[in-house]
């Protein structure tokens, strides 16, 4: 069984430079910096973080009320408060995590591989662990963890069973690659390709290139494509006198030059002259990404040392990498995560980790497939697994496969094996899977995805699919526009802009957003069921549901006396007292709120009443995207802080107040107040910076049947869509009723399939459309996107003249949402 790494903590704090208050003998074995993903509290360190939005000395507490006895922090913390409790005292905790990775690093001589580039580090990663697996113990980061916190944390893992390390290193910023370097100290070194991320932090690409080649400065070996003349050149320039420079090429002579290249449609022959042989491999893949991640990896074999053999069958079986965790909709009120074609021990946890996230109140089920080539004695392997599940809080696992079938007495839990996945389906009764979120986890040979096809709750084929990873950047772009004392109050009403709202409300709970808003009672109703826990404030309470609003700890928004009165009424029939309220202001929207001659006597009125406590006071802004209305825009922020400030001066506790929308936040930093209010920002719609947002929905559907139509004839309903030649014309299940909007039909309106844009023809029908596919090639079964990457809610905006908003909040909730993230 893999041994952990054990250190005591006064070794530790002499490796990192710190003062050690507490036990030198106490040891550990696991490091924490997230007290939301935490595994056996007793033995982890946990390093107190601090950034920009961040701070994790503000977690100590409840780290210690988890079981956490150690800590490295680089504030002073009153250690009367926490007994038994040791810290470690240091200047720079980040810098302290770093120390303590390339001390680790330095004990062990096996070779290890560092990767960097713009683009492909996580997948050829992965196919060297698919390929390498079968004949060495690898120790690799987990998924993408390659950044100033990632790599300590996955170099942490290298044990002196591992026979090869295999690590990412991701940079942003100038001077961030040093840190890397000393820390994985790498002996081979793959450079994948130079793009365009995170160029704008650079002054121009050869200073990020420079700066990603720093990862290299102690190899051995450097593996490269020669191809990029800028990379070709720096990387000789720098490195042919002391190091082995391996490269490969299409185009010119290199230690690996491809001669021929034919593709079949699902797969590549490749020939390739090495030392003055022919080499051929065959690759399951046919596109340019692919192709060069495994290049650099068929690079890396030859200098490994493995046979040709041994590389040409590694190459051709190839999978592809699962780069997201797919959330699906279930029956039976169940949430799948679909994670199949990862079976490997060291993303486990991870997975764990999501599952947890989402489960709010939902039982958690594991369904877990044999683990193949790990490089463990069957028992110890799954000693491990039981041990994750334990520790993970999992309620049941099903098993399938005969190794984990027969450690089935590992399992504490509840538990069911079957020895395949025919087995499990044969037996399969959707009755016995209720109110749960299921992990779905297997190799690939087990075709999972029949089992989450069986579990899944049954809709049409038109999705809508939400990018909570790109959600995570967009929060943290605009967080990123924050003072670090401003707090953020974030938009989830109508079904979150057609997004779902539990899922969307349960990651931003995650990432501990200050509050959120929904319009109407009962949308807060509903994530408080589903175990939202996050303040919630309703922008728009309607008498009637002012008890609703109390039994389930809602905060409504207060525009009137009347509406305050009301309230007042219902509270004193509680018998409730101080519930907080949120007083909105009207400034100039002349939409709902208070206006300024009501300032007077809205003071008089809760100044001394005790049912009432102001949480905050705001206001909306009329125009804050459109520069024309600029004055118009300081005026209303001058007119909420004075009245604000006359509010304010009535009451001897604090009050937040904020006024800024998504445009707002990027236009008017000045007016950030105590809290921002973020929209549809979140969602991937900016006013100015489109380029620092990433879209987060997609919406797609199939072809279900293609045709050709002679002259003449028409299309679809009423006979508007009359053709003027031949045409093949593609049908696809959306309609209006899916919210694909009628006013697109007759040629207004497109879709791309396959890269192209397919005009629509006729009118648009409630449950589907047709489509002119005459000059793209398309089959039944293809893909057509709406809305998405390739095809902008802004487009669609434009055509309707209308805005974003309308288009996401229109999608119909028939249209199944899966939710992924990388």
């Amino acid at each position: 069984m893999k041994s952990f790494n054990t250190y005591r903590l006064g070794e530790i704090a002499q490796i990192v430079d710190g003062s050690l208050i507490g036990n030198d003998d106490f040891e550990i074995n696991r490091l924490a910096i997230d007290s939301r993903t935490l595994v056996l509290a007793n033995k982890s360190l946990f390093f107190a973080l601090v950034g920009e939005r961040h701070n994790g000395h503000d977690y100590i507490k409840d780290l210690y009320q988890k079981g956490i006895r150690a800590f490295v922090v680089s504030e002073n913390i009153n250690h009367d408060e926490f007994e038994d409790c040791n810290f470690i005292l240091v200047p720079d905790s980040l810098k302290a995590l770093q120390q303590l990775g390339a001390y680790h690093r330095q004990k062990f001589s096996y070779p290890v591989i560092a990767i960097t580039g713009s683009n492909g580090k996580t997948i050829v990663k992965e196919w060297l662990y698919q390929m390498l697996n079968p004949f060495f113990r690898i120790v690799r980061s987990p998924k993408s963890y390659n950044s100033q916190v990632g790599v300590p944390i996955s170099v942490w893992q290298m044990s002196k069973e591992d026979e090869i390390g295999i690590f990412e290193a991701g940079i942003s910023m100038p001077n961030e690659m040093v840190n890397l370097q000393s820390i994985i100290q790498p002996t081979i070194g793959i450079f994948t390709h130079l793009g365009s991320a995170h160029r704008e932090n650079f002054k121009d690409s050869r200073s990020l290139l420079l700066e990603k080649l720093k990862l290299f400065e102690h190899c051995d070996c450097i593996i490269y494509c020669s191809d990029d003349a800028m990379v070709d050149q720096e990387i000789v320039c720098r490195y042919e006198e002391h190091k082995k420079l391996l490269s490969w090429s299409k185009t010119q002579e290199a230690s690996l030059q491809v001669i021929s290249e034919t593709a079949d449609g699902k797969f590549t022959n490749i020939k390739a002259l090495f030392k003055g042989e022919i080499r051929e491999i065959n690759l399951p893949f046919c596109d340019i990404a692919s192709i060069e991640n495994a290049m650099h990896c068929w690079l890396c074999l030859i200098h490994l040392g493995l046979s040709d053999k041994k590389i040409a069958d590694g190459l051709s079986e190839l999978q592809a990498v699962a780069m997201r965790l797919e959330l699906k909709e279930g029956q039976n009120n169940c949430l799948l995560i679909n994670d199949f074609y990862n079976s490997d021990l060291g993303s486990l946890s991870i997975a764990l980790d999501l599952i947890n996230q989402h489960a709010q109140g939902r039982k958690k089920t594991i369904i877990l497939s044999d683990i193949l080539q790990s490089g463990f004695k069957t028992q110890d392997l799954y000693s491990q697994v039981a041990e994750l599940v334990s520790l993970k809080k999992v309620d049941k696992i099903v098993g399938i496969g005969d190794k984990l079938s027969s450690q089935a007495k590992q399992f504490e839990c509840e538990s069911i094996f079957y020895p395949t996945t025919e087995a499990f389906l044969k037996a399969f009764d959707s009755n016995g899977y209720k109110n749960e979120i299921i992990l779905i986890r297997g190799a690939r040979n087990f075709r999972f995805e029949r089992i989450s096809s069986a579990l899944q709750y049954k809709a049409h084929r038109t999705i809508l699919e939400v990018n909570m990873t790109a959600m995570v950047h967009n929060l943290n772009y605009f967080r990123s526009l924050l003072k670090p004392k401003t707090k953020l109050m974030v938009m989830v009403k109508a079904f979150s802009y057609g997004s779902g709202s539990s899922e969307i409300a349960n990651l931003l709970q995650y990432h501990r957003v200050d509050y959120l808003a929904v319009a109407i009672a009962d949308e807060g109703v509903e994530l408080r069921t589903d175990g939202i826990s996050t303040p919630i404030v309703v922008m728009n309470p309607e008498l009637h549901s002012f008890e609703t609003m109390i039994d389930y700890h809602l905060e409504p928004e207060i525009y009137s006396l009347s509406v305050l009165k009301s309230f007042e009424l219902v509270l004193k029939s509680s018998g409730l007292k101080n519930y907080p309220i949120h007083l909105k202001l009207d400034t100039g929207m002349y939409r709902m709120g208070f206006n300024d001659s009501e300032i007077e006597e809205l003071i008089a009125y809760l100044k001394d009443n005790s049912f009432f406590h102001i949480r905050s006071i705001f206001s909306h802004l009329s125009g804050s995207d459109e520069e024309i209305h600029d004055d118009y825009t300081e005026s209303q922020i001058e007119k909420l802080k004075a009245w604000s400030n006359q509010i304010c001066s009535a009451f001897t506790y604090k009050i937040d107040r904020h006024i800024l929308n998504t445009a707002g936040i990027e236009r008017f930093p000045e007016a950030q107040f105590e809290m921002v209010r973020l929209g549809i920002g979140l969602y991937g719609v900016s006013a100015t910076k489109q380029d620092q947002l990433m879209n987060v929905s997609t919406l797609k559907t199939t072809i279900s049947q293609v045709k050709w139509v002679d002259e003449g004839q028409t299309v679809g309903y009423s006979r508007k869509g009359k053709l003027t030649k031949k045409s093949r014309i593609g049908i696809i299940p959306i309609g209006y009723a899916d919210g694909f909007n009628r006013r697109l039909s007759n040629g207004v309106g497109e879709v791309v399939v396959n890269g192209q844009n397919a005009p629509v023809v006729g009118n648009i029908c409630m449950d589907m459309c047709m489509i002119d596919l005459t000059d793209i090639k398309a089959e039944e079964g293809d893909s057509a996107i709406i809305f998405g990457d390739d095809y902008p809610l802004s487009e669609i905006a434009k055509k309707l003249d209308t805005i974003p908003y309308e288009i996401l909040t229109t999608v119909s909730r028939r249209v199944k949402r899966i939710y992924f993230q990388e």
